[in-house]
C-alpha cells in the first residue's frame, strides 16, 4: 500500500487547542475502500519509520491514532509501538467476539489505547474501561441538549470522547463547552476569527532584521548587536541550535558559535521557524502545521534540487502558513520580508523551481486526490512521500517541543 497510495495525517486538538496527537490513514483513490490488509500495512509502515532504536518514539509526547481490525492485535509491528502512545480505533462490532475483547482487554492492560468508533452513545454508558479508553463521538451541531445528555453518560463510563467531525472553531467551541477530550476536523489550515494576532510583534520586527542581515552576509558583531536587544531571541536561538531536530551536533552556547559551524544559510533557516513562533496568540495547530510543511517540502525536493537551495524550499513551506500565523495578508507579508523571486514564484503561483514541491506538500495535508499526478509529475514515489512525510512530522516534534 505504502508504494501506491500516500499517508494523510489529522491532528487531535485538546480543549486548550494543543495538538496531542495525530491520526494517520491511508488516502482513498478512486473511491477505493481501503481493506484490512492495508490497515496492517500502515501500521508496518509507521513502525518502521516513527520508531528509532536509539532515540525511541519519534512523535514524543503525541499519541497516534490507527484504524484498526482485530487481526492487528497480535502484529508484530504493534508491539513495536509504545503502547502508551499508540491508539488502535476498532468498530464496536467487532468486539462482539469474545476472543477479540478478550485481545482488545489484554492491550488495554499493557497501556496499548482502544478507541471505539461508530459505536451507538446509548450503549457507551456501561462500564467499557476494561476494553476501551476513547470514543469516537459524532457532533452534528443540531440538538445540542440531547447530544450533551449522551455524552455525559459516555463521561460517567470513564471514556475518553473524540469529537468528529470537527469542522469549524465554531463546533470546537462548542464540543468543548459540551466536556469533549479531544478533536479531528479539518482545523489545521484555519485561523480562527478574531485571532488577536494582527502584524508582527517587536521580538519578530528584530528578527526580520536579522534576516535581511544574514541575507547580505552582515559581520557577526553587527548581528549580535541587534539580537542581545532581546535576551529571549538568544535563549530561543541556542534552544532551536540545540534542539536533535536542528542537527548542530555538539552544543553551542553562542551566535558566533552558531555561526562558525553552522553556516549562515542554517542560521536563516533558525530565523524563519523564530519568526513563525515567537509572536503570541497563534493557534499551536496551524503553527505546527508550518514546521511540517516547510520540512517536507524541504524533504521533497532534497535530491532533485542543488544542495544550497534546500533552504529555499523549508523557507517556501514556512511562509506559505506566514499569511495566516500573522493575520496579513500574503502581499503585505511579502512586502516586508525580502525573498528570492523564485520563493515568491512558489509562494504566490506555486510555480517556479519549488512551487511544485509545496502544492505537494499541501496536497498530502488535504487528502488531496491530485497527490498522486503531483509526485509523478516531480517523479518522486508515493513510497519516498510517505517516508518525507513521517520524516517531516517526526523533525517538528524535535523543534516545537
Amino acid at each position: 500500500m505504502h508504494q501506491s497510495n500516500f499517508i494523510v495525517r489529522e491532528p487531535l486538538l485538546d480543549p486548550k487547542q494543543r495538538v496531542i496527537g495525530y491520526e494517520l490513514c491511508w488516502q482513498q483513490q478512486d473511491g477505493k475502500v481501503v481493506g484490512d490488509a492495508d490497515l496492517e500495512s500502515l501500521l508496518g509502515f509507521v513502525a518502521r519509520h516513527l520508531v528509532d532504536d536509539a532515540q525511541g518514539w519519534l512523535l514524543r509526547d503525541k499519541l497516534l491514532f490507527l484504524d484498526a481490525v482485530p487481526a492487528m492485535f497480535s502484529l508484530d509491528a504493534l508491539h513495536a509501538l509504545p503502547p502508551e502512545r499508540t491508539v488502535l480505533s476498532i468498530r464496536l462490532r467487532d468486539l462482539v467476539d469474545a476472543d477479540h475483547r478478550s485481545a482488545a482487554q489484554a492491550l488495554r492492560a499493557g497501556g496499548v489505547g482502544i478507541s471505539l468508533r461508530d459505536a451507538d452513545l446509548n450503549l457507551l454508558g456501561r462500564n467499557l474501561s476494561p476494553i476501551a479508553s476513547f470514543a469516537e463521538v459524532r457532533f452534528t451541531g443540531a440538538d445540542v441538549a440531547a447530544q450533551a445528555r449522551s455524552y455525559a453518560a459516555v463521561k460517567g463510563a470513564s471514556l475518553r470522547m473524540v469529537g468528529r467531525p470537527v469542522a469549524t472553531w465554531a463546533d470546537f467551541d462548542a464540543c468543548a463547552a459540551l466536556g469533549l477530550d479531544a478533536f479531528v476536523g479539518k482545523l489545521h489550515l484555519t485561523p480562527r476569527d478574531g485571532n488577536p494576532v494582527k502584524g508582527m510583534s517587536p521580538a519578530q520586527s528584530i528578527i526580520l532584521q536579522l534576516m535581511q542581515m544574514v541575507q547580505t552576509n552582515e559581520d557577526v558583531p553587527k548581528i549580535e548587536a541587534l539580537l542581545k536587544r532581546d535576551p529571549a531571541l538568544i535563549y530561543k536561538l541556542l534552544r532551536f541550535i540545540n534542539s536533535a531536530g536542528f542537527g548542530a551536533g555538539r552544543e553551542v552556547q553562542s551566535l558566533r558559535q552558531a555561526i562558525a559551524m553552522l553556516g549562515y544559510a542554517p542560521l536563516y533557516r533558525w530565523l524563519v521557524l523564530l519568526l513563525a513562533t515567537a509572536g503570541s496568540g497563534y493557534s499551536p495547530v496551524l503553527m505546527e502545521t508550518a514546521v511540517v510543511r516547510a520540512r517536507l517540502c524541504e524533504l521533497l525536493g532534497q535530491k532533485f534540487l542543488p544542495k544550497g537551495e534546500g533552504e529555499y524550499l523549508f523557507v517556501a513551506g514556512m511562509f506559505s502558513l506566514l499569511d495566516r500565523l500573522l493575520g496579513l495578508p500574503m502581499e503585505q507579508v511579502l512586502d516586508t520580508i525580502q525573498l528570492p523571486d523564485t520563493v515568491v514564484q512558489a509562494l504566490t503561483q506555486r510555480e517556479g523551481p519549488y512551487g511544485p514541491y509545496l502544492a505537494l506538500s499541501e496536497a498530502c495535508e488535504l487528502s488531496s486526490t491530485l497527490c498522486a499526478s503531483m509526485a509523478s509529475a516531480l517523479d518522486i514515489s508515493p513510497l519516498d512521500v510517505n517516508k518525507a512525510h513521517l520524516s517531516a512530522l517526526a523533525w517538528a516534534q524535535s523543534v516545537t517541543a
